[in-house]
């Protein structure tokens, strides 16, 4: 139970009022007649709000304000927490301490399974889809796992883990249990159930300032988070006293610190948004944006409040509306707001559910650093599809304003590495297709089992290692981090959840270059069904960038063909074939400044890659130098185009030419009228006599053809003219 009964769009920050985040009106209205309270289904994605004989859901995912909810029929008595079973069949409500009660769905039959001692309290339970159980309690005394008996209406206890449990924390999307104990509750042991099996983590101590040396703080179940930002688990931790928000990583040999975060409110609630983490500083009612793959500890932007956007106007909306909107506004960061992972916030006393949303836009608009913005857009998945706008226009901008050459070379390199890298994981797909969506929950055919069973091949004891920077790999971490772990001689195997096949290699991306191996929950939670790529393949840069800046840098050709040398640079590094508009482009600047040695140099390298397009170009600028036309003559016949060379030897005068190569090469796509016609234009009798006479040879049938009867009698007329 967890309670009870940047844009300049306006918000109800007031007009113009500027956020990172918002929440989009309307809310899911959750409240039902008689509710008592508000229990949230992570497992199922359910939002719960009973009443005395009733169970009334709403589905919160995907996320709409307008679902209607399911009721499910229960007996009177108290409640203190209700789950759903995965597979939707049965209903588990906390009746106390010592009982939890179940219901069969279909049937209405009911079982209770109680604690045998009196003294070992349910402090709760969840569901799981591990394939040791299916429902874990957690009792003060430690884990008890059941298996269900649908024949007996039962369960079966497995195993038990025995320890001693102050509290614990539980999130479906990582399957992972952290348990606390201790008088100051700050060691931990964990388990993460996967469809797999069960992983035991190492047992492991958070750290704690102290007021003074006598002082012993005890750590809440509030100030402990676990959240899951590209595919890997993360646990944050809230010191009150150094106000700091530490960071741990999980590997079955080690825990790792990951480094700290600094807050500024005494009262601290995280969310994770499309992989970017936000840490609400609840009393200031502002947030800081982090993205840990940057492997930084300066937010993304500056602090700003969480608005409410959409909202209808105050002289069009209802009194309700009205009463609504100024009651959540009013309510904004209050007591009664309790987040839920990954992005969700519930209104207890209005009964309203939220979700929080990103503005790319304004992101990107409050940063000054263009290639550090463009890498962000690049990792956004949600709403791919402005993400790669917003890079689009950043990079055409950085051309029009003449930032200097570094920083639109950093920014050209950003957008080609992250399109090499989504062809590479098949993230990329053409036409901006949806990816297809693991199903949450459900197991996949994929090797993740087989890495769950994975044994450490150490046997040494595990330990924190503690970390001074806040960075996403123990790859990537300073050198005493890597010493530490190595000291600890463990093939240390990663904890994550895999939110999506590409997620995990996202993931591997960050920073895994060691032999780890990531341990997969088998779950999508954080994938959107219509998630796409923001890659932007070559020929968009092109079109969208390049192409429309042309005219514009007429007078700076310089500058521009300096990018697209540094565009072709990145683009062979990373094995991405351009289109050949690219180096048309490249040939039209280089002579527009009349540097033909260079683009001679440019060619004969094969810099700039052969193509007919290219080839036209050169032929188009050889009117104003004869060697660059050359050069495109020559890349035709590279290229094998043999018709489009003889058609252009043709044009320029040489059809006996022509004539000697189609022989040789036996073009027989070639009309004979093209140079017959060229010879009688030249006014040369013996020319268009020496072609007649070779189509006769060479053609079998030509003679008795409309067009040798036409051009003998055209040559009959010419021999006596030229003979007078």
């Amino acid at each position: 139970m967890f309670g009870s009964t940047s844009s300049s769009q306006p918000g109800f920050g007031g007009s113009g009022a500027l956020s990172h985040a918002y929440i989009q009106y309307p809310p899911l209205k959750c409240r039902s007649d008689g509710s008592r309270c508000l229990f949230y289904d992570d497992g199922n994605k359910l939002l719960i709000s009973p009443t005395t004989d009733q169970v009334v859901s709403w589905k919160i995912s995907p996320f709409s304000s307008d679902v209607a909810p399911t009721t499910d029929t229960i007996s009177e008595g108290p409640i203190l927490s209700v789950r759903y079973s995965l597979d939707s069949k049965l209903i588990a409500v906390q009746r106390s301490n010592h009982e939890v009660q179940f219901w069969v769905r279909e049937t209405g039959e009911t079982f209770s399974q109680k604690s045998k001692s009196e003294s070992d309290s349910i402090l709760g339970f969840f569901w799981t889809d591990c394939a040791v159980c299916d429902i874990v309690f957690v009792k003060t005394s430690g884990l008890d796992l059941y298996t269900y008996m649908p024949e007996l209406k039962s369960l079966d206890l497995v195993e038990t883990k025995k320890m001693n449990v102050s509290w614990y924390i539980y999130t479906h999307e990582s399957r992972l249990v952290l348990l606390a104990s201790g008088m100051q509750c700050k060691s931990f042991t964990g388990y993460q159930l996967s469809a797999a099996g069960v992983i035991r983590l190492p047992r492991f101590e958070m750290a704690m300032a102290k007021l003074d040396a006598n002082s012993k703080p005890v750590l809440a179940a509030e100030d402990v988070h676990i959240v899951t930002v590209y595919g890997r688990i993360y646990c944050l931790q809230v010191d009150r006293v150094a106000m700091l928000l530490h960071s741990y990583r999980f590997y079955r040999d080690a825990v790792i610190q990951q480094g700290s975060l600094p807050i500024y409110s005494s009262k601290i609630a995280v969310s994770v948004v499309d992989n970017v983490l936000l840490i609400h500083q609840v009393d200031a009612k502002v947030i800081l944006l982090y993205d840990i793959f940057a492997d930084s500890r300066t937010p993304v932007s500056a602090p700003l409040p969480l608005l409410i956007r959409g909202s209808p106007s105050r002289t069009n909306a209802q009194s309700s509306d009205t009463t609504l909107t100024n009651n959540a506004t009013a309510n904004l960061y209050g007591d009664d707001w309790i987040f839920l992972v990954p992005d969700l916030v519930c209104d207890v006393s209005n009964g309203f559910l939220w979700k929080i949303h990103l503005d790319l836009e304004a992101i990107s608009a409050s940063n000054s650093e263009v290639p550090a913005v463009l890498e962000f857009l690049q990792r956004r998945k949600l709403e791919a599809k402005k993400a790669k706008h917003l890079c689009l226009e950043l990079a055409r901008s950085v051309i029009i304003e003449r930032r200097p050459l570094p920083m639109v070379f950093w920014a050209i390199d950003v957008l080609l590495k992250s399109f090499a890298y989504s062809l590479k994981t098949g993230s990329y797909l053409k036409g901006g297709k949806p990816e297809k969506p693991t199903v949450s929950g459900a197991p996949e055919n994929s090797e993740s089992g087989k890495s769950v069973k994975n044994e450490s091949a150490s046997g040494v004891e595990s330990r924190t290692v503690r970390n001074s920077g806040f960075s996403t790999s123990d790859s990537e971490d300073n050198n005493d981090n890597k010493a530490n772990v190595r000291n600890a001689k463990a093939k240390n195997i990663n904890i994550t959840t895999n939110s999506s096949s590409e997620n995990i290699e996202e993931a591997s991306r960050i920073g895994d270059h060691s032999v780890n191996q990531p341990l997969n929950a088998n779950v999508s939670e954080q994938q959107d069904s219509q998630v796409t790529s923001a890659a932007i393949p070559p020929d968009e840069l092109y079109s969208f960038v390049f192409a429309s800046v042309e005219e514009e840098m007429i007078a700076d050709a310089s500058y521009l063909f300096a990018i697209i040398v540094e565009l072709i640079r990145s683009a062979s590094l990373e094995k991405i074939k351009l289109p050949p508009n690219i180096y048309v482009l490249a040939v039209r600047l280089l002579a527009r400044n009349e540097r033909y040695a260079e683009l001679g140099l440019f060619i004969m390298n094969k810099i700039i890659e052969p193509s007919k397009e290219v080839a036209l170009q050169l032929l188009e600028t050889g009117h104003q130098n004869i060697q660059t036309r050359k050069l495109g003559l020559d890349m035709m016949r590279q290229l094998m185009l043999h018709h489009d060379y003889i058609v252009l030897l043709v044009q320029d005068g040489c059809y006996l030419e022509a004539l000697r190569f189609a022989r040789k090469y036996k073009v027989h796509t070639v009309r004979p009228s093209l140079f017959l016609e060229a010879a009688y234009a030249s006014n040369d009798p013996q020319h268009l006599a020496a072609v007649l006479r070779f189509f006769r040879d060479f053609i079998p049938g030509f003679a008795t053809t409309s067009e040798h009867s036409t051009f003998v009698r055209a040559l009959a007329d010419m021999t006596p003219s030229v003979a007078a």
